[in-house]
């Protein structure tokens, strides 16, 4: 082989290792080739960590805290039902209570943390309540929370989440997040949802 035709040679293969190597920028992917991805929980506990750290210094106690950090999750909530809906093309639109809070315990949960919530119950005492609990919530389990902090819970995030999702679905309500731990489960969480009476109304019309 000449010498001229090993450049050549070396130059393609330097070509290629370029274009193979090049990223596509995170706008251009395909978002259902993202799909099964996984975000390395390094990197997860740091981000939170860091957001944690951002808004307490922007806020006068525990209670504007979790506001801040249910603020967060509204945001986030947002564009995951987007991306949910847009991934899931045979997917049906929820026009029942149990229909949508099924699809946040299953649906939802599994495309955050890899794996349904531990349970969806409805409340014995208040017919507009429900509760999604998780045994042992990611979010919460790299977070250090100091002494003078000990009342809060930083699954308010999640409870942004899960009210961003339920309103843009048209099931508006409050969601607030309340530590219950059990034995075995120090971090046990459960995720109050309060509807609207509006919801309530609506979905008497549909049994009828």
């Amino acid at each position: 082989m000449s010498q001229t035709s090993r450049l050549s040679v070396i130059s393609a293969a330097t070509e290629t290792r370029y274009h193979s190597s090049k990223r596509v920028s995170i706008v251009d992917r395909n978002l259902n080739k993202t799909k099964t991805a996984e975000i390395g929980l390094n990197a997860f506990a740091f981000l939170f960590s860091e957001m944690l750290q951002y808004a307490q210094k922007r806020v006068l106690g525990i209670q504007d805290l979790e506001r801040k950090l249910n603020d967060f999750g509204y945001r986030v909530g947002t564009r995951l039902l987007e991306l949910i809906v847009w991934r899931e093309k045979n997917s049906k639109r929820e026009t029942r209570v149990l229909g949508i809070l099924s699809f946040i315990n299953t649906t939802v949960w599994k495309t955050l943390f890899g794996k349904p919530a531990d349970s969806l119950e409805k409340s014995t005492e208040n017919e507009d309540e429900y509760m999604i609990s998780d045994n042992d919530p990611l979010i919460s389990k790299f977070i250090s929370v100091p002494k003078e902090l000990s009342q809060l819970n930083c699954c308010a995030f999640l409870a942004g989440i899960v009210e961003a999702i339920l309103d843009g679905a048209q099931f508006p309500s409050r969601v607030t997040a309340h530590s219950v731990p059990i034995e075995g489960f120090p971090l046990r969480t459960t995720i109050l949802i309060k509807l609207d009476r509006e919801v309530l109304q609506r979905e008497e019309q549909l049994k009828s």
